[in-house]
């Protein structure tokens, strides 16, 4: 484990916060279970400054834990909205009931009875145990770790099993016995004011003289951003099925999923054997293919979480006899004349692809 000035830590940092913390947000006013336990969830995912309208709106409906477990969610909801990640206010209503079912309505001052309720993690039950009961616990919220992994310089992203190990392993030592209440903000203050992701006010950080990455100057390279995943790779094969006059058919897609909605050629199950297309075609799309399935150049696509390769596949396409298989138009299904552009809207992939295969065609 890093080493470093434990023994200053805490005694700097409260020094600080003696002067600089904040110590009239509503809910230190009185600073009881319920109200902490609330600001602890809002807090969650966002900034001090949007939650205090919300937290102050949610005391004057719900002002204690009763009045929450006995109001519908409905309501509870209607409060919340705006605030976002609604199923921090989903938790909240059950745990309050759970409070008041399995605790007759007292918080447990146990953390792991603590951490049993919904939306309760370690760190926000020890951010809960510590300002409400002064109970030392320590608390690893997003700017804790950054805090941390600067005055310790820890290497590897936080989000790492083995670097929040060592995480909670130094924030436990660095929680003082005494004072635990104004610890516990001193250090979320330092890390939301002075210790900030991006431009942190060294120069005026109470922790500055034993911070490794300000004696490196290296503050901007901790915490370490979450590895890039490489992005999953999927492939699917299109037809692009054209009549005598060069209009190619399209097939509205389903109203969910990627491109939910839009028009796009038709999508051939995965692996299909190519020797199985026209009957497919036959059958889902009431016509035949005429002649040569032509392997077009595939196109590749970047999705936010993956990446498609599309394999196009043209050929012309001829009906079948009255009756046979499924009709080849319909409210999602139509013929598309790309040299008459008509409002169909199209995923600009798919329509690359019907532009590009025009232009192929009107060169040979």
């Amino acid at each position: 484990m890093n080493s470093g000035n434990d023994s200053g830590f805490a005694p700097a940092l409260l020094a600080w916060f003696d002067v600089h913390g904040r110590k009239d947000l509503p809910w230190q006013h009185p600073t009881d279970p319920y109200r902490v336990w609330v600001s602890e969830i809002m807090l969650q995912q966002t900034q001090v400054t949007t939650v205090i309208p919300y937290f102050q709106r949610f005391m004057a409906r719900f002002a204690n834990v009763a009045a929450l477990a006995a109001a519908p969610v409905d309501d509870v909801l209607e409060l919340w909205a705006g605030l976002g990640y609604y199923a921090r206010a989903r938790n909240l209503h059950r745990s309050a009931r759970m409070v008041m079912e399995q605790h007759a309505g007292s918080f447990p001052v146990d953390i792991e009875a603590l951490r049993e309720l919904p939306g309760i993690g370690r760190s926000t039950a020890g951010a809960i145990l510590a300002q409400a009961f002064e109970q030392r616990e320590p608390i690893l919220d997003g700017n804790v770790k950054r805090v941390l992994t600067r005055y310790y310089a820890i290497e590897g992203w936080p989000g790492n099993s083995a670097v929040e190990r060592e995480l909670w392993e130094l924030a436990d030592a660095a929680t003082p016995t005494a004072r635990v209440r104004d610890y516990t903000q001193a250090i979320m203050d330092l890390g939301a004011t002075l210790c900030t992701r991006t431009k942190p006010d060294c120069a005026h950080c109470p922790l500055a003289p034993d911070c490794i990455a300000r004696r490196e100057n290296r503050a901007s390279a901790y915490p370490e951003k979450k590895p890039r995943a490489r992005k999953p790779e999927r492939s699917v094969t299109v037809l692009l099925l054209h009549d005598a006059s060069g209009a190619v058919l399209l097939q509205r897609r389903p109203p969910t999923g990627i491109w939910g909605g839009l028009w796009s050629l038709p999508e051939l199950p995965t692996e299909l054997p190519k020797d199985e297309i026209d009957a497919w075609c036959h059958e889902q799309l009431g016509l035949s293919i005429i002649g040569e399935l032509h392997a077009e150049p595939s196109l590749r696509h970047e999705f936010t979480h993956f990446s498609l390769t599309i394999e196009p596949l043209r050929a012309l396409a001829g009906t079948l006899s009255a009756g046979a298989g499924r009709l080849m138009e319909g409210p999602d299904r139509v013929w598309y004349n790309a040299r008459l552009p008509s409002a169909h809207g199209m995923a600009a992939p798919i329509r690359r692809l019907i532009e590009r295969s025009q232009r192929s065609q009107q060169s040979i």
